[in-house]
Parts: C-alpha cells; structure tokens; sequence
C-alpha cells in the first residue's frame, strides 16, 4: 500500500530509508518547537498553547505536503516571520497579537489563491532576483541582532544605540559555547546539530543555577489561549496592508527558494528547471499557513532543513509524514519546551541567521545598480527592526534607480507599482 500511494520503487527508496530520512529532518529542525514559544510568548501570546500550536501547524503542514504533493518536504513556523511577528508587528507597531494573527490568515488565504490560480509564476518572475537574495539575507540579520540581544552579548546604549554586554555572565558564555557546538557538529554532519546545542546549554544553565527544570514529559497544554482567537476585522486596517503584503511576500519566495533548492538536491526538477507538483506543494504551505495562523502561531512555511532528510535518502512524502507524526508525538514535551531559556536559544536563532545571509553571495556584484538596493534592504531589516521596511526601503531604492540609470526595461511594473505602494505608505501612513 505504502509503495503504491508513494511511489517507492519509482523513487528507488524503502520504507526503511524513508522513515530515518524522516527522522532526520526532525531532529535537523525540531529546534523550531522551542525558539516559536519563546518568540511569541513576548508578543503576549500564551507560551504553552503556543507550543502545541507549533506542533499541531508543523505537523498539518508537513503531512499535506507529504500526503498531497508526495514531497519528502517539512513544514513549521518560519523563523524570521515569527520575529517580525512579534518584535516588529506587535512590540513594533503596537498592533496585539490577535490583529498579527489575523493578518498572518489573510496572507495564507492570499498565497492560496496565488497557488490555484497559477499567478505566482508572474509575481516571482517579476521580482528582481536581487531583491529576493537580498530579502533573505536580510531576514537572517534580523534574525541575528535578535539572537545577540537573548544572550545578552549585545545591549543597548543611550549614546551608540547597542554596544557590547557582559561577556563574563554565564548565560552569554553558554550561548557562545552552545554556537560553537552547533557549527562544529553541523560540519561534521551531525544529524540535529541546533537541537543538541539548544539542550546542552540548557542543562549546563539548570546545572549551575542560571534556569529551572521544568520536567520533560506532560499531558497536551490547553490549546484554548490562542485557538480561534485571530481578529480578522482588526487585521482590515489599511495600516496593516504592508504587513500582510510583508508575511505574503517573505512567504512567496522562501517556499519557492526552498522548494526549488530541495528539488534540485534530490533531483526532481524536470528537463526545463521545473518542479513537478509545484502548485500542490503551494497549496500545502498555503493551507499550514491558514491553519497554523487559525490555532495560533505564525506563517507556517517549508523548511530548508528538509535537505537533511534528502541528504539521507528521502525521495517521496513517506518521509514528510514520518515528521509530522513525530510533531504530533513531540507534544507531550511542553514542560522541555518551557524549560529552554532564551539564552539557549539564542545561538540557534544565530545559526539560522548565518545560513540566510549566504544569500548575498549570489547577487551581482559586478552592477552597482543590482547590488547597490539588495544592500538597502538587507541592512534596513536589522537597523529599524522591521522586515517590511526593509523590503519597502529595497524596491523603491531599485526602481528609482533603475529609472534614472535608464534602464527603464530592468523595473518591471510589478516592481514600480510595489515601490509607489510603499511610497505612499512611508509619506502618508
């Protein structure tokens, strides 16, 4: 049965082979069900039904991408869209987490309407591919300022903005340490090199005193703190336009970067570059991103993590739903979950920010007019804490200078009609 529904054979891989590829890319990307809580806790949000709701959103995602689409491909919410999530949209703009919820929903319903009716191949298209690296990039600055904050290894300063922390204090020495475990042992290919980073510096914290010990295994949370409780009139608000375009747009391209990357790993693109079955992967992440945001967590997008699982064999959706069951059976460990703290988090959130910002080697360093906004939007993100400001800053930057270059053909009018939105968002809103 297996074999049949899959296509095992066609794929030359076993059940065997699928299930440890499987397994490897949860524990590759396992690390997602403690940082999301932490994440979103601080935008107010309930850190227990979080959780399960991490859970519940990775493993509908997961399955439907392996059920429907027959991809060995994961899902669970997005690192980067949850910061922007919380530090830019709730802490940022003053918007509550039921409004960011909301606004999380519309863009999933967005992106699957894209999905179905076939526009995405136009809006991708249209969009620089530098502004796409650069976006990327961006988001894992963003990512890294953040993390260095949680260790306390970076700190604010009334003169200079941020300066250096007390790098003598345990809990910046622990997530130093922890770094420096999860680069080693991802070099040495170490299957859940971030997840065995997070714990070690988590047990080292609880063993010298720094953090309690919650447990490790209990019954489910309550789901009840943030199920059903996205507002959707809120989420209207014309100020709230720009958000919605922001997790639509950072949605977009990184499912459609990830998805493409891991197709070429695994060899599944077809004799022109393209992926079979694309528009059913799109639905899959469109829909978590619907439920994910309905049970309450944010976007909910396809991991890059997944190419572990690739690396190790898995070629069919077998694999993805070996991962979006062990989600579901990961949800007895909210007391773990609860015990992490955000010192041992904080490198993970480093790591994945090291990752993203390769992005930036792959833009044309030799134009200036190219590689001159993807810069703007990279540093934009980071310096005023917000990812659609950056993405706004980096297309009017691009067609502006496009324009005056002359080189009127290069701004397509997806491009200047996305640079005068934000225009008038920025002078007027």
């Amino acid at each position: 049965m297996l074999d049949s529904y899959f296509k095992l054979s066609d794929n030359g891989v076993t059940v065997r082979t699928e299930i440890l590829a499987g397994v490897t890319t949860f524990l590759t990307m396992a690390y997602i069900i403690f940082v999301n809580p932490l994440i979103l806790a601080e935008a107010g949000m309930d850190r227990d039904a979080v959780f399960v709701a991490t859970c519940l959103a990775a493993a509908i995602g997961t399955l439907i991408m392996g059920l429907y689409a027959n991809y060995p491909i994961a899902l669970a919410p997005g690192m980067g869209l949850n910061a922007y999530f919380t530090y830019g949209v709730v802490l940022g703009m003053g918007f509550t987490w039921q409004i960011a919820l909301g606004a999380v929903f519309i863009s999933g319903v967005l992106f699957l309407l894209l999905s179905i009716f076939r526009t995405r191949e136009w809006i991708i298209n249209a969009i620089p591919k530098s502004l796409k690296l650069s976006v990327s990039a961006g988001i894992g600055m963003f990512l890294a300022i953040i993390a260095l904050k949680n260790a306390g290894i970076v700190v604010d300063h009334q003169a200079t903005l941020v300066t250096v922390g007390d790098l003598t204090a345990t809990p910046a020495l622990l997530a130093a340490a922890a770094f420096i475990i999860m680069i080693v042992l991802n070099f040495k290919k170490v299957p859940g090199s971030i997840i065995i980073g997070i714990i070690l510096a988590t047990a080292v914290g609880i063993a010298l005193g720094v953090s309690p010990f919650n447990g490790v295994v209990a019954a489910p949370p309550s789901l009840a703190p943030t199920f059903l409780q996205l507002d959707l009139p809120g989420a209207f608000q014309i100020g709230l336009v720009t958000i919605i375009f922001a997790f639509l747009f950072v949605d977009l391209f990184d499912t459609a970067g990830t998805l493409i990357g891991i197709a070429h790993r695994a060899g599944f693109l077809d004799e022109e570059g393209k992926l079979p079955r694309i528009r059913k992967a799109l639905i899959a992440d469109s829909v978590a991103t619907i439920a994910g945001a309905a049970i309450g967590t944010s976007t909910t997008t396809s991991y890059i993590e997944s190419a572990a699982g690739v690396n190790a064999g898995g070629r069919t959706g077998l694999t993805a739903v070996t991962v979006g069951i062990l989600f579901i059976a990961a949800i007895v460990l909210s007391p773990l979950a609860t015990t992490i703290p955000a010192y041992a988090t904080a490198p993970a959130l480093l790591f994945v920010a090291c990752i993203m910002a390769r992005g930036l080697a792959e833009i044309d360093w030799d134009d200036v007019t190219e590689y001159a906004p993807a810069v703007v939007t990279a540093f934009a993100m980071p310096f005023t804490f917000s990812i659609a400001t950056g993405i706004g800053f980096g297309f009017i930057t691009y067609a502006a200078i496009k324009i005056l270059s002359g080189r009127f053909s290069e701004a397509s009018p997806a491009v200047i009609i996305i640079a005068l939105a934000f225009g008038v968002k920025f002078a007027i809103l």
